[in-house]
């Protein structure tokens, strides 16, 4: 499989092309400066692009299997500012009609998943303010998708409340739209351990046009 991950070189895009070049599939990654940063991956080329950009999205796509977009709502740590998830959702969805892409994966967040019936995660009592602009973002990306997206096998993935480096194990837990926890009430799940669960989405579609979250 031919994949084209927008934000290769970030903390959950770096793990999902290891993932996949491990599993023998070929990855090309999709930065804003390439000239600035070093491929995490002798394997993985990186190319100059802008995921909010429909005309590069769907340059870059062009003969690929899948697009899947990790890119983050915060400013790049080289200087560059936060994209809009939502404006790259648009020039996802667009960029992938035009190349003739059906498949999209995209990195979501956790805030939107539910935390009791009709209450998400970022509406809940002592949801971090430094957060909320990240999960609006987020927010606003998945509702694109939702109401834009009909013809695309679209995929949104949305972490456990927290996620960071640890063990890839290959064990996950899935869920549709609940916030999942552990028998001690912790939420998380590892960059590595989510880009099993993504790659194994690709490789094994089980929600086309749907969100789904994974955690231990």
């Amino acid at each position: 499989m031919k994949i084209v991950l927008f934000g290769a070189t970030g903390n959950i895009g770096r793990r999902i092309a290891k993932e996949a070049l491990d599993r023998g599939h070929e990855v090309v990654g999709v930065v804003r400066d390439p000239d600035k940063v070093e491929s995490p991956d002798r394997r993985l080329p990186l190319l100059k692009g802008d995921a909010t950009s429909a005309r590069d999205v769907a340059r870059l796509a062009r003969g690929a299997d899948a697009l899947v977009s990790a890119i983050s709502p915060r400013p790049n740590p080289r200087g560059l500012a936060a994209p809009s998830l939502s404006g790259a959702a648009r020039a996802l969805v667009a960029g992938a009609r035009e190349a003739g892409v059906k498949r999209v994966l995209v990195v979501g967040g956790a805030g939107t998943l539910e935390v009791a019936p009709g209450v998400r995660l970022m509406d809940a009592p002592g949801f971090p303010a430094a957060y909320r602009g990240e999960a609006q973002e987020g927010a606003e990306s998945l509702a694109v998708f939702r109401s834009e997206a009909a013809g695309l096998d679209w995929t949104f993935l949305s972490p456990a409340a927290e996620i960071a480096p640890g063990e890839r194990t290959g064990r996950y837990r899935t869920t549709a739209d609940t916030l999942l926890a552990d028998a001690q009430g912790k939420s998380f799940i590892s960059f590595e351990d989510y880009a099993v669960a993504l790659v194994d989405e690709l490789e094994r579609p089980r929600h086309q046009g749907l969100r789904f979250g994974v955690a231990y």
